[in-house]
């Protein structure tokens, strides 16, 4: 039914017909329901079974899991702050009705922009914000106001992606330059004790956080910014491994669960959406200055901090190494390159974190430095090989 009442009013949006001036908006919709009939039409082409609206399905669903513990970890942290019992369908209403219109708001204005320019260029509207849309509610706290994340939004579409050519050639991953926007035009809202829990009450729930004495809901990385030798949660407990690996601790809305991210790691592994090498290397690079951290210990970093494996469960890391250094667009796609590339992510990242006490987390930072010089890492890695072939083919000649 659904197929032929496209076929019906299709006509509509084709040129000649009253609506054609929405002819990108009906093809948009259209391509995500069915995947496209249309065949090259010359040169020669390798095809497989997948595009990329369907490779950004894919990343979305295995996003799934951090957004559906981040629901509840927001309602968690509200109701334990407020002495309240935080039972799991109360915190997981909470939660949701606190990301909703974030993620509503941010996916109206990002894909309103894509629509205005499309229609503009007379171009087909791509799908690169299927993905964006969901990552900027996560990767923020849940106290941003929804007028900033409007803002960020908006100027990171346009800026660092649409003056690019649109989804493909920017530079740097969007929903980072969003992050990074929020947190230097607003560092007030966007960091501190208060930022990381939802503070209002949601349609009777409950749960509107009363700041006591003794009572912060400063993440862990940002109590080691302040010298905090013991992390511990708002109420006060010690936080262990284990409560960090499965990420019952503030922070940003989708990052704080290690556990949730690895299996969306593994559906992106398992598709063969993401780079592993990417991942794995991103991973050796923090454990790596981790280790350089906790043997040369510095004042601004005392070895007793956090240990080496730490590190990676605390902060926006694993998200990072998970989600956004392996954008396909603006990381590394050679080879070698994408070992270089994840490598350098997870020292800077640690580096930044460790020995800059006024910017507790790092991996935002390190992804958005190395987006820069990926081409580049692609380019000496290439030059190497050819370089290397030339001297080959001389040798062999001159055997000859």
């Amino acid at each position: 039914m659904l197929r032929k009442y496209l076929n019906k009013i299709k006509p509509n949006f084709m040129p000649g017909g009253k609506l054609s001036a929405f002819r990108s908006v009906f093809d948009g919709m259209e391509t995500f329901l069915y995947t496209p009939n249309e065949t090259s039409k010359s040169g020669v082409h390798v095809h497989d079974a997948i595009d990329s609206k369907r490779v950004m399905i894919i990343v979305v669903l295995a996003l799934i899991p951090c957004l559906l513990f981040g629901m509840y970890n927001t309602g968690y942290q509200n109701f334990t702050c407020s002495g309240l019992q935080p039972e799991f369908w109360p915190c997981m209403a909470y939660g949701l009705l606190a990301i909703l219109p974030r993620i509503v708001v941010t996916y109206a204005v990002g894909l309103g922009i894509e629509f205005v320019v499309a229609q503009w260029r007379n171009e087909e509207i791509q799908e690169g914000f299927l993905v964006t849309g969901i990552l900027v509610p996560l990767i923020c706290p849940i106290t941003t106001p929804i007028w900033m994340l409007a803002v960020a939004t908006a100027f990171s579409v346009i800026f660092a992606k649409e003056v690019f050519g649109g989804t493909g050639f920017n530079v740097f991953n969007v929903a980072l330059v969003t992050r990074a926007f929020l947190f230097f035009a607003y560092p007030a809202q966007m960091s501190g004790d208060n930022a990381f829990i939802a503070n209002e009450p949601i349609f009777g729930l409950g749960g509107h956080v009363v700041y006591a004495d003794g009572i912060s809901g400063a993440t862990p990385l940002g109590q080691l910014a302040t010298g905090a030798t013991a992390l511990t949660t708002p109420t006060g407990a010690e936080i262990s491994t284990w409560d960090a690996f499965l990420g019952l601790i503030p922070g940003s809305f989708g990052e704080t669960s290690t556990l949730c991210i690895l299996i969306g790691a593994a559906l992106l592994l398992l598709t063969g959406i993401a780079s592993w090498r990417i991942m794995l290397s991103v991973f050796v690079g923090g454990l790596f200055m981790g280790w350089i951290a906790n043997t040369f210990a510095s004042p601004l970093y005392p070895a007793s901090s956090l240990n080496p494996l730490d590190q990676l469960l605390y902060g926006g890391f694993a998200f990072a190494a998970v989600f956004m250094a392996t954008d396909p667009v603006t990381a590394a796609r050679t080879g070698a390159g994408k070992y270089i590339y994840g490598f350098l992510v997870g020292v800077i990242a640690i580096l930044i974190r460790v020995y800059n006490n006024g910017y507790p987390e790092g991996a935002m930072l390190a992804v958005l430095l190395m987006n820069a010089f990926a081409p580049l890492i692609d380019y000496c890695v290439v030059q190497l090989n050819i370089n290397r072939r030339m001297r080959r083919l001389r040798a062999k000649a001159e055997a000859e």
